[in-house]
């Protein structure tokens, strides 16, 4: 019995440079971010939390708060406040919910939701709550 010839893999287009500068620059933003809130007394329970609702970037703890951070990066602390949508709001606490689900004791203390805002030649400004899950 002959065997059919191989066919070779599909040939994948190289993936857009600003896509991956892009990419780069938010790992290189949530690890800022990261090391603010870990100099902060927070301690970093994950990063870049996928859930079926959506990505978090930063899930942390302080004392009896939980914390899901979401981290901007842009030319102005103005641009960066303006990109965190009601549609990325909603998307965070969704997957805030997923957390919790999965995790059901990290809800016994106060849940907020933060972001840090990382701009060009200065440290990272934190947020704390600044939106609620109701947004």
């Amino acid at each position: 019995m002959a065997r059919a010839p191989k066919t070779p893999p599909p040939v994948k287009a190289p993936p857009d440079p600003k896509r991956v500068a892009a990419f780069h620059s938010g790992i290189s933003a949530e690890s800022r971010a990261a090391a603010m809130l870990l100099v902060k007394g927070y301690r970093i329970l994950a990063r870049r939390y996928r859930s079926p609702a959506g990505e978090i970037d930063i899930v942390a703890r302080r004392r009896n708060a939980l914390v899901f951070v979401e981290v901007k990066t842009r030319a102005s602390y103005e641009e960066a406040v303006e990109a965190v949508t009601e549609q990325q709001r909603r998307r965070i606490v969704r997957a805030a919910e997923c957390w919790l689900a999965q995790r059901p004791q990290d809800g016994e203390g106060d849940v907020r939701f933060d972001v840090v805002i990382i701009t060009p030649g200065k440290l990272p400004q934190h947020i704390p709550g600044a939106f609620d899950a109701d947004a």
